[in-house]
């Protein structure tokens, strides 16, 4: 990649970026599976003979879905939508249950550490592990809820499972909700909010950050800090 000229991600190493003076592409590499991303089909072509010049690869067309994530288009821009990969998570763990819940978590109720016995610490961890892969797809909006939930993945009680119930009933009415990005303008956007200091114990708020540019997420962050 580096004699013609790719340079690789500083954020992320499975990312190679070249520019010329017209042009960009982008390659994305995971494990097997690869995406070709660039300014016009061109430069896409010429990428695609340095890599097989190389490899034996399958040009598989345009991406539909790749890593569980599904890539629709629509008439002003692009979706990633994860809706059969939340059928999957809610029929392995949440298969008898209909109900719907319309927030992803009760912030009025405070959680802390389990002082009883554990209760199906490792399918607990098995939900969280699933949630956790979806939220950092195509679902930001629970992070604040699992943010809360795997703090108890080594002891979870009964209280911990009602919520990670409450949460699976919330994907159940979110199914189809994703990342919709649309032509914006390239403007940076930023938003922060905080729970004012919701935990009883060390009386610290949750708070966080994001930045967009142009509609997509660029920056993101939660911590907790104590208020003065």
């Amino acid at each position: 990649m580096k004699e013609h000229r790719f340079k690789i991600n500083g954020c992320d190493k499975c990312v190679y970026v070249k520019e010329t003076k017209n042009d960009y592409v982008i390659l994305c590499f995971y494990v097997y599976d690869m995406i070709i991303i660039g300014s016009n089909d061109k430069i896409i072509k010429s990428t695609k003979g340095i890599l097989n010049s190389k490899f034996e690869m399958k040009d598989m067309s345009l991406v539909d879905v790749i890593l569980e994530i599904k890539i629709p288009r629509i008439s002003n821009g692009l979706v990633l939508d994860q809706s059969h990969y939340v059928d999957k998570i809610l029929e392995k763990f949440s298969k008898d249950d209909t109900s719907l819940a319309r927030t992803s978590i009760d912030t009025s109720k405070h959680l802390s550490k389990n002082r009883g016995e554990v209760v199906s610490q490792v399918e607990y961890s098995r939900v969280i592990g699933s949630l956790m892969y979806l939220m950092s797809c195509t679902r930001p909006d629970i992070t604040y809820a699992m943010s809360k939930l795997n703090r108890y993945t080594s002891n979870p009680g009964h209280d911990h499972w009602k919520c990670i119930v409450r949460l699976l009933r919330y994907l159940r009415y979110t199914r189809d909700f994703g990342l919709h990005y649309t032509r914006y303008s390239v403007v940076i956007e930023g938003y922060n909010d905080a729970n004012w200091i919701s935990d009883i114990k060390d009386s610290k708020s949750t708070s966080g950050f994001v930045f967009t540019l142009g509609g997509a997420t660029i920056s993101w962050k939660y911590y907790k800090c104590r208020q003065l």
